[in-house]
């Protein structure tokens, strides 16, 4: 890019938030899994839709590729530059700019991190309920992939929380989508193609969000089971006694080892193959308690071991602390990995995770898994060890292609919350019709038509 690029920009946004060539960090060359790596020609720290729209009005008029970026923590490289340009870093438009009572919305920018969402509203008696793992990731990004969470089997995703949207187009127009309306009727719904479109379409600057009264308690559950087959075997009957979990995960005990060697603290049980971690929620313990005994019945009758209740600090931190590190821990015991984030329906759980081992044995390539049992979404990683480069490319797309066909077979797709970004979509071009495909690249010709806004991400 050229000085008078670096001028215009100088022109209404403070030099200090404007970074070029060495004075850009690593971190912004990649997301939190790596593997895809490309710097922008201009990092710009953004705090107002007024100056993003300007920016995106002259990077339109220039074709110059933007992309907008949170904390980070991706999966997929959606946020990755891989065509250089424009990152636009929306960290510091963090404020919460109000909580609507009456209405039940918190309205917010799109750099507030979930945890600080968390904190503020069950603060006040309010209930945020999408729970993805990464706490520190933005609401923007959140809205952006769609994010699901632990507690998506029952209260759903992000989607399900987003009442209204404010947004820049490429072109550099504001408009605002949606609103505090619990109902709208009013022709397409221009705000849901936005979320999940991972900054392909426009860029978030406001949102408002749907809230729940905070339940006044939750209490947890850890199961152990012989096997994985019959840990998540269960799951099928545990939601037929309509006593829905907030939350219902599949553990593997070597995951749990890594998970206690990476944090230095020990796991609560880890005599076991295998481990459902449920939590349930409600406004009294005898609801809670009940919730338990029709669960009891479930899981002894598929072979439990035991039923623990996760009701001091001690165990709670220890729990979830582990669960909340996986990701971390499994990367941790590798060279490398990659993530197959597939979504199955919730009775193909066992039989994908089961399939995973055959392809363990096949490849002679280790193979992890952890993941979301009361909604189908599994989380597999592919370790790569001590592999070398060819190797380790040759097995990796040989055990993606075999997971990704797989899922296909079983009725799923290609990702259950993370995205397709730059690094799954040939996955999303192989597995999905051709038609959606289709009609995928008219919606971005119609927002983008000159394909400035991340381009190379979820459609060619």
């Amino acid at each position: 890019m050229e000085c008078e690029v670096w001028s215009y920009f100088k022109s209404f946004i403070p030099e200090e938030r404007i970074k070029t060539g060495n004075d850009i960090g690593f971190d912004y060359s990649r997301d939190e899994l790596g593997g895809v790596e490309k710097y922008p020609d201009v990092l710009i720290f953004v705090k107002t839709a007024d100056e993003i729209s300007r920016i995106m009005r002259y990077a339109n008029e220039f074709k110059i590729p933007v992309v907008a970026r949170g904390s980070g923590t991706g999966l997929v490289g959606a946020a990755v530059p891989v065509n250089g340009g424009i990152m636009l870093c929306t960290t510091q438009m963090n404020q919460i700019l109000e909580l609507d009572e009456e209405n039940q919305t918190l309205t917010l920018e799109p750099g507030v991190m979930l945890m600080e969402i968390s904190a503020f509203v069950e603060g006040r008696d309010f209930f945020y309920p999408p729970d993805p793992g990464e706490k520190s990731a933005t609401i923007g990004g959140n809205i952006s992939t769609n994010a699901g969470g632990m507690r998506a089997v029952k209260y759903g995703v992000t989607r399900d929380y987003v009442r209204g949207l404010e947004v820049v187009l490429p072109n550099g127009e504001i408009i605002n989508l949606g609103g505090k309306v619990v109902k709208n009727s009013s022709g397409y719904s221009l705000k849901d193609l936005i979320i999940g479109s991972e900054g392909t379409l426009a860029v978030i600057t406001k949102a408002i969000l749907k809230l729940l009264p905070l339940p006044l308690k939750t209490r947890s559950l850890l199961i152990p089971f012989p096997d994985i087959a019959s840990a998540i075997g269960s799951v099928v009957n545990i939601m037929k006694t309509k006593v829905i979990p907030t939350a219902v995960e599949f553990l593997e005990n070597e995951v749990i080892l890594d998970a206690e060697k990476f944090l230095g603290k020990k796991f609560p049980d880890k005599s076991a193959g295998a481990y459902l971690l449920m939590t349930y929620d409600g406004n009294t313990a005898d609801e809670i308690e009940a919730a338990y005994a029709v669960v009891a019945d479930v899981v002894f009758a598929a072979g439990a071991f035991d039923m623990f209740i996760v009701d001091t600090d001690e165990r709670k931190e220890a729990v979830w602390s582990a669960r909340g590190a996986f990701l971390e821990a499994i990367k941790a015991s590798t060279t490398e990995m990659d993530e197959c984030d597939v979504v199955v329906p919730k009775n193909m759980v066992a039989a994908f995770v089961l399939y995973t081992y055959e392809l363990k044995r096949e490849f002679n390539v280790r193979i992890k898994s952890f993941g979301h049992a009361g909604d189908g979404n599994l989380h597999i990683y592919v370790l790569r060890d001590d592999s070398g480069e060819d190797e380790w490319k040759k097995t990796l797309d040989a055990v993606f292609d075999r997971l990704y066909t797989k899922a296909a077979e079983f009725g799923g797709k290609v990702s259950g919350e993370h995205g397709i970004g730059f690094a799954k979509l040939p996955y999303l071009i192989q597995n999905e019709n051709a038609a959606v495909i289709g009609l995928m690249k008219g919606i971005k010709q119609v927002f983008d038509p000159n394909n400035i806004l991340n381009p190379g991400k979820v459609v060619l």
